[in-house]
């Protein structure tokens, strides 16, 4: 069960990104913190997990090593060592980040030697970011993905890449969940699912036909 541990971390998480709203829109992102801490719970995470999940993001937009450290002291070293595991930058400047590209590459080599707590953070965190993409070009069409760093194809491509590194851990993150997301952002799209992030998963008329 939840102890006042996971209440402190999710004030704690609310006051660091206050200010800070999705991308493009007006959505408080304490929104998406709450939805990536959700589904870690939901697929079996425990406490120092779900924590994790809640402050995922701290390092990279709010604070950079200062707010890693202050994560360390006030939750403990496990939690602070998936934030770090699931941080592609760790500097206090957004101007100091190197380019998009460059990040997403360096934070996919890590991912592939992540252990069953990263993983779950990681592709709940990456489920989430689909699920709103999906959300916004179905309502607002394929602008909607004019507010990204990188094009389309490029995040499908990122998208592809983080089913291949977190491949191994199928039975314990939503790794397939991603994958029917990326399959539904090309279609959406009209654009071609990355080659070999897609397993053989059955369409709808094939389980129609079981």
């Amino acid at each position: 069960m939840l102890t006042d541990r996971f209440a402190r971390a999710l004030v704690y998480a609310e006051r660091l990104h206050r200010r800070q709203r999705r991308k493009g829109n007006d959505i408080p992102y304490v929104a998406h913190l709450l939805a990536v801490s959700a589904t870690v719970l939901e697929y079996g995470g425990d406490e120092d997990t779900a924590i994790a999940a809640l402050l995922h993001d701290a390092v990279e937009d709010q604070g950079g090593l200062p707010t890693l450290r202050e994560i360390e002291a006030q939750f403990g070293s496990r939690v602070a060592a998936i934030v770090e595991a699931c941080t592609d930058s760790v500097t206090a400047d957004p101007a100091a980040k190197l380019p998009w590209e460059d990040r997403k590459r360096s934070y996919l080599a890590h991912l592939a030697e992540a252990n069953a707590d990263v993983a779950l953070v990681a592709a709940a965190d990456k489920l989430h970011n689909l699920t709103a993409m999906i959300r916004d070009v179905r309502r607002d069409g394929a602008a909607a993905m004019n507010r990204f760093k990188a094009p389309p194809e490029r995040q499908l491509w990122y998208f592809g890449e983080v089913v291949k590194a977190l491949g191994q851990h199928r039975a314990t993150a939503p790794v397939e969940e991603i994958e029917r997301g990326i399959e539904t952002m090309a279609g959406l799209l009209g654009l071609p699912a990355p080659a070999g992030a897609i397993t053989s998963l059955p369409t709808i008329a094939a389980a129609s036909r079981a």
